[in-house]
């Protein structure tokens, strides 16, 4: 079975190389819409593959981290990001292109971490990040599976890579949240949300 749960964000970006002028060379924005797919074979206690009040603590942070931000390709030019992390309080700095393609496999890795280290308490059962959407446009969105998000033909993605502005960790429920994640440290998630 699989279930998903939706999340938006607003973010600004430029996508150098792409094909399009306007969103290779200027500052854009869009609204995002972010869709989680999680799978497994097994209901836990609830009746439930998980449940959908858990997806609201450290995944609802990871996603909305981008949210009213500025994110930033750590390869492009360092004058820009300078100036980018001068200007905006809020930003994210990729190992990647911030592409609809590229944020999928962002979330993808962070949110499988997370499932990763949270240690469940309500009988949950093999359950899996099937795939992340991220929708750009109306009609545009880009799907990420397990296998496309640790590809190397489109770009390694470690943690340790991704680095978030202290105004996006102050908004984080857990100030630590993405440090723990990189440090692999396990989470418990509680019975009641």
């Amino acid at each position: 079975m699989i279930i998903r749960k939706m999340f938006k964000f607003e973010n600004a970006h430029i996508v150098r190389g792409c094909s399009t002028e306007k969103c290779r060379s200027s500052l854009h924005g869009h609204s995002y819409r972010v869709e989680l797919l999680f799978e497994s074979n097994f209901l836990d206690n609830g009746q439930m593959v998980y449940d959908f009040g858990l997806m609201k603590q450290n995944m609802k942070d990871i996603v909305e981290s981008f949210d009213h931000a500025v994110t930033l390709w750590s390869k492009d030019s360092q004058a820009y990001i300078a100036d980018m992390k001068k200007h905006s309080q809020r930003w994210v700095e990729l190992p990647v292109s911030p592409s609809a393609e590229q944020f999928s496999r962002v979330i993808f890795i962070c949110v499988e971490r997370l499932l990763q280290l949270t240690s469940t308490s309500n009988g949950e059962r093999e359950v899996k990040l099937h795939s992340v959407i991220v929708h750009e446009t109306q009609s545009g969105y880009a799907q990420c599976f397990m296998e496309d998000a640790h590809s190397q033909n489109m770009g390694l993605i470690n943690l340790e890579d991704i680095v978030f502005s202290q105004a996006v960790l102050e908004g984080f429920k857990d100030i630590n949240l993405f440090e723990k994640m990189k440090n692999k440290e396990s989470f418990i998630n509680p019975t009641r949300v």
